[in-house]
């Protein structure tokens, strides 16, 4: 098992509490992004640098998650692929995607994308609250401990 994360945007405080769910879990985080990230030393957490350019560093998940891996991403169709290749995913907000709920949010997804497309703002998302980063860490901690047959870690 391992943790891919969606590194490009991913919020510093949830690739914090993945650092320390990875040294307390020993379960390996590799950060996927197209650029230079620092993180902290440890040999299980890296980082998969990707040349530039759209749905790239997307594409390399995809191409290296495996069922029982964990991807964490706020990128819909990422989440989809994600999911169809039997990884858990959760979104930075703590919202966990299963194969059911991806559906309805593709669908939303592509609505909000016509009305962009033709001129309607539709706003972006609401900064990450104290309430999203405890329930990052929460479901982290449900699929870690699922994972690993603990009731909790």
């Amino acid at each position: 098992m391992q943790i891919w994360v969606d590194a490009d945007a991913c919020p510093a405080v949830v690739k914090d509490i993945l650092f320390r769910a990875a040294e307390r879990t020993r379960i390996p985080v590799t950060l996927v992004a197209n650029q230079a990230l620092n993180v902290p030393r440890s040999p299980l957490i890296r980082v998969l640098q990707v040349a530039a350019g759209f749905d790239v560093a997307d594409e390399e998940i995809v191409r290296r998650v495996n069922a029982g891996d964990i991807v964490v991403t706020s990128d819909i169709p990422l989440a989809a692929d994600a999911l169809a290749k039997g990884a858990e995913v959760i979104s930075p907000r703590g919202e966990r995607h299963t194969s059911d709920s991806i559906r309805d949010r593709l669908v939303m997804r592509d609505f909000l994308d016509t009305l962009r497309a033709s001129g309607i703002r539709t706003g972006g998302p609401a900064a990450l609250s104290q309430a999203d980063r405890k329930a990052f860490a929460d479901q982290l901690d449900r699929l870690l401990a699922r994972s690993s047959g603990a009731e909790r870690i």
